[in-house]
Order: structure tokens, then C-alpha cells, then sequence
């Protein structure tokens, strides 16, 4: 594993179709488990009304927000159909069964 990536649970702390959240100085990160084990990580906050997207409902490789239905793509970050906006990314990956995640999502306050 890269010294660019830092440790942050396993993957059956997250349910099937659903999400766990890691807090960072910027704000939550919202990390989702598909039906399929895919794992990915966005921010917890819908670009529509900043609804927590970690809250919502996962289909396939997107989540829907549960306020307003917008329909966010977990892979891109992007909204999908006639709905616009977009949220960031983060990459993270699995080895044995831990997740891991981009340093970089991480930010640190300046000293």
C-alpha cells in the first residue's frame, strides 16, 4: 500500500448499499459499499441543498439524496440526469478487507 493512502476501517463496517462517514478538516467525506463490494468516497453533501448524501439511497453505482431525489453518480461525483451539479471525489481502495483512503482527502491545517 502507498504512504499516500491512510487506513480508515474495514469493509464490512459498511453495509451492503449504504455508507459510513469520516470527518475531515473540510468537512464529511461519505464512504458507500455498492451490492457489488465496490467501494467509493464522496462528499457528504448533495450540491443541491447540501442534504447528506450518506443518508441516502444506493443503486448501482449511484446514490440518491434524501431530500430532493437528485441522483448522484459515485464514481464521477456528477449529477445524474436533467439535474446538474457535482460533488468531489476521493479515491480509496481495498486490500484484505481494509479501506483505505487518499491522504490528499485528508487535508491538514496550515501549521
Amino acid at each position: 500500500m502507498s504512504n499516500d493512502f491512510i487506513a480508515i476501517g474495514r469493509i464490512e463496517d459498511i453495509p451492503r448499499r449504504g455508507a459510513r462517514c469520516v470527518n475531515t478538516a473540510l468537512g464529511r467525506i461519505a464512504v458507500f459499499r455498492t451490492a457489488e463490494d465496490e467501494v467509493f468516497a464522496i462528499d457528504d453533501r448533495c450540491p443541491h441543498k447540501a442534504g447528506p448524501l450518506s443518508e441516502g439511497i444506493v443503486h448501482g453505482r449511484a446514490v440518491t439524496c434524501p431530500l430532493h431525489n437528485m441522483v448522484i453518480s459515485l464514481e464521477s461525483g456528477s449529477a445524474l440526469g436533467a439535474d446538474e451539479g457535482e460533488v468531489q471525489t476521493y479515491p480509496v481502495q481495498v486490500e484484505d478487507g481494509r479501506l483505505f483512503i487518499a491522504l490528499s482527502a485528508l487535508p491538514i491545517a496550515a501549521e
